[in-house]
């Protein structure tokens, strides 16, 4: 089943800009199922921000396992999920951005503060 992975700044942008995730992910992709990484929630907490609605992701999210193939770095970690089972990455990191671009891979990002958009 194809999956959005969440980056720490993409749910953190999505919360911001009051999105709808599940309807918003249905619209531009035709599917709304979440998966992230334990790294990505300990960024999460370490924002230690009131709103972050970081109770709503664990509970939507499926928690990737993620191989010691895949380094310690977030964003490695990511991608290496993204290319393995071909699954876009919510994200509006630029660096991160620019990696995925460089690979060939999709990403979603939050445009204008208001909606997703999906890149591919």
């Amino acid at each position: 089943m194809k999956k959005v992975l969440i980056d720490a700044c993409g749910w953190v942008a999505v919360i911001d800009a009051g999105i709808n995730i599940d309807q918003s992910l249905i619209q531009i992709c035709g599917y709304n199922q979440l998966a992230t990484t334990s790294k990505v929630i300990q960024e999460l907490e370490a924002l230690d921000r009131k709103g972050l609605l970081l109770d709503m992701l664990i509970q939507k999210a499926e928690l990737i396992d993620v191989s010691k193939h895949s380094g310690n770095h977030t964003d490695d970690q990511l991608i290496d999920i993204s290319k393995n089972n071909n699954w876009p990455i919510l994200t509006v990191d630029t660096e991160l951005k620019k990696r995925l671009s460089v690979e060939g891979l999709e990403w979603i990002e939050v445009s204008g503060r208001s909606h997703l958009k999906f890149v591919g």
